[in-house]
């Protein structure tokens, strides 16, 4: 459901009915859209469009020359073929139904039939109110419906600690719940344990090294097992409970017993790491829980779609380009892939009988159809890009094509200081770890800098900038002036007594005097913020909350340092109280945005910076 107005009401209908802005979720956008609609209704009325037209989708945005006007709509070309008039004629009348006393100033015609359109001062600001009396709520969209969504990330094999490659996949991946939490979807976030293949077993006898290195053996790591120190804790662990006992035992009797203590050792070094960014996890889903005694998933997966026709006996040609693991040259259990948009039909069984790693997948896929998520979005290495096709191809198999599926695959992550590249400790063995980079610049920093950047690209990573005050480095920059925002609320206290963010004087200025041109375009901005949220979370790309912001901050600086230059338009007006306490309203309206968009992002909003 909608969030009402401040005043609990919501807007009237009526095309002379003053409209508010709906506390969080209906923006300006929307009230000209409104509008726009009240026109095409009024002109169904007097005949000059059909009683019966259709109105399709029409965009409202702003133009991209600002000169042009405030906003701009192509609802005339979109009508015009069907409504039997030529554009520019259906723009004109329109324009003349449009001008609104108190919303929209003036609508002109331009080119083959948009109309720019401007709008009257009142509308920009008592957006500003809209904003203070939303208050966290601000931006806040029924987008989602309550519709469950399940975001899995990270899902790192738990051999190891955490890579810096994980670490933009684990902030990407919470961020991204963040945004569809905000935007109305209820978000289940998962971690996928591979807890099942051939690497667990590889884990489980380095760890019997470390094991027999705690007893006081001198051990050699072969090639092909995990060097790092970070599994001698385990090995002191099993040397602790077992004492020399293992020793006694063939491999078949004590890989197990040390493949459980060592994933759990893993696993409790990433959820360290992770917690480290502020990152935390509803569900971590084991793979070898999918074959469990009393239920293999795998094999029902596997029953259901031949029952299907969807799973034969048959043979694959040689893989082209890249190699893939699962092919052997043999009759082999197939699923018919191919019939849901991949390149080549799957294989299900290795020759010896056990299931391959995609028919785990699918099987878990199943499981979160079978949860009740018609919403899944995975998060993914950049090595899995060539996996994406026969994933959704299996989605599509296993929901009859009812499930959405998006896969996000973020890129590689490229360390650098001063602009050359970084080596740090390797405590892992052979990569350097999303803890390293943490405690070397902070949680903030890593988060805000691993989002300004869409997610498959790839991102430089540069330690000398992340920590800089200075615009160059963005979480600075952001940061800087949501505390900014706050010394200006201290000042403004110390100067008139009582003037501060949340009281009445403050809540019920008048926003009329906020004239000058700075203060209306940071009002702009700040009326994109809902329009942005929804935007995002339908393209599930939080990345643009990070360059919204840094756009954002950029506009209160300027008006700021214009401030310093003609004293006339600083916030605070020793001699006006009255003019302060509205300045102060849209600083706080501004800081308000800046809190949820970095909270979005799992980045603090400080009140001061140190």
């Amino acid at each position: 459901m909608a969030d009402t107005s401040p005043d609990g009401t919501t807007p009237a209908a009526g095309r002379d009915a003053p409209i508010s802005v709906e506390t969080g979720s209906v923006s300006i956008f929307q009230i000209v859209e409104r509008r726009i609609r009240d026109a095409i209704t009024a002109l169904q009325r007097d005949g000059t469009l059909p009683a019966a037209l259709t109105v399709k989708p029409f965009t409202v945005e702003p133009p991209r020359d600002p000169a042009h006007g405030d906003l701009a709509t192509n609802v005339a070309m979109v009508l015009a073929k069907d409504a039997g008039v030529k554009p520019r004629s259906l723009a004109d009348a329109l324009v003349l139904k449009l001008v609104h006393a108190g919303e929209i100033e003036a609508a002109e015609v331009a080119g083959p039939g948009f109309i720019n359109l401007r709008l009257a001062p009142a509308l920009w600001q008592g957006a500003v109110a809209t904003i203070l009396a939303a208050g966290p709520a601000y931006g806040r969209s029924a987008l989602g419906k309550g519709d469950l969504v399940n975001v899995e990330y990270v899902s790192a094999n738990p051999t190891g600690p955490m890579h810096v490659g994980h670490c933009r996949g684990a902030v990407f991946g919470d961020a991204l719940a963040n945004l569809l939490a905000f935007a109305g979807y209820s978000v289940t976030r998962e971690y996928y344990i591979n807890d099942a293949g051939a690497q667990v077993d590889v884990l489980a006898r380095s760890a019997f090294l470390r094991y027999r290195e705690a007893l006081g053996e001198s051990i050699t790591i072969p090639e092909g097992l995990y060097p790092g120190d970070y599994l001698k804790p385990v090995g002191a662990a099993l040397a602790a409970e077992h004492g020399p006992s293992l020793l006694n035992f063939p491999e078949e009797r004590w890989l197990p017993k040390v493949r459980e203590v060592a994933i759990a050792a893993m696993m409790g070094m990433i959820r360290e790491d992770l917690a480290a960014l502020n990152i935390r996890h509803e569900v971590f889903f084991s793979e070898r829980g999918l074959t469990r005694a009393d239920g293999d998933q795998i094999a029902t997966t596997i029953a259901d779609l031949r029952a299907r026709g969807l799973v034969f006996e048959g043979r694959l040609p040689p893989p082209k380009g890249e190699p893939d693991k699962d092919w052997e040259d043999r009759e082999q259990t197939l699923f018919k892939s191919t019939a849901f948009g991949d390149d080549i039909d799957r294989a299900l069984l290795k020759s010896d009988g056990s299931y391959t790693y995609f028919a785990a997948d699918m099987a878990y896929h199943k499981s979160k159809w079978d949860r009740g998520f018609s919403h899944m979005i995975d998060v993914w290495g950049a090595d899995h890009g060539g996996y994406i096709r026969r994933v959704r191809a299996a989605v599509s198999a296993l929901t009859a094509g009812k499930a959405d599926f998006d896969v996000k695959i973020v890129q590689l992550v490229r360390l650098f200081k001063n602009g050359e590249p970084f080596k740090m400790s390797k405590r892992a063995g052979t990569f350097v770890t999303l803890r390293d980079v943490v405690d070397e610049v902070g949680r903030d920093p890593v988060r805000f800098m691993m989002l300004y950047r869409k997610n498959d690209a790839p991102l430089d990573f540069d330690f000398a900038k992340v920590t800089e005050q200075s615009k160059e480095n963005p979480v600075f920059y952001v940061q800087y002036a949501h505390a900014r925002s706050h010394s200006l609320f201290r000042r403004a206290g110390e100067t008139f007594a009582g003037l501060e963010p949340g009281k009445e004087e403050v809540a019920n200025a008048d926003l009329t005097l906020l004239t000058d041109a700075g203060e209306i375009a940071l009002i702009k901005k700040l009326v994109q913020f809902p329009r942005l949220i929804e935007a995002a979370a339908a393209a599930h790309e939080p990345h643009r909350i990070a360059f919204y912001l840094y756009e954002l901050a950029s506009d209160l600086h300027a008006h700021w340092n214009r401030g310093q230059e003609a004293p006339h338009l600083r916030f605070i007006r020793d001699d006006c109280r009255k003019l302060t306490a509205s300045r102060v309203a849209l600083v706080a309206a501004t800081a308000q945005v800046l809190s949820t968009g970095l909270s979005l992002l799992g980045v603090q909003a400080p009140s001061e910076m140190r």
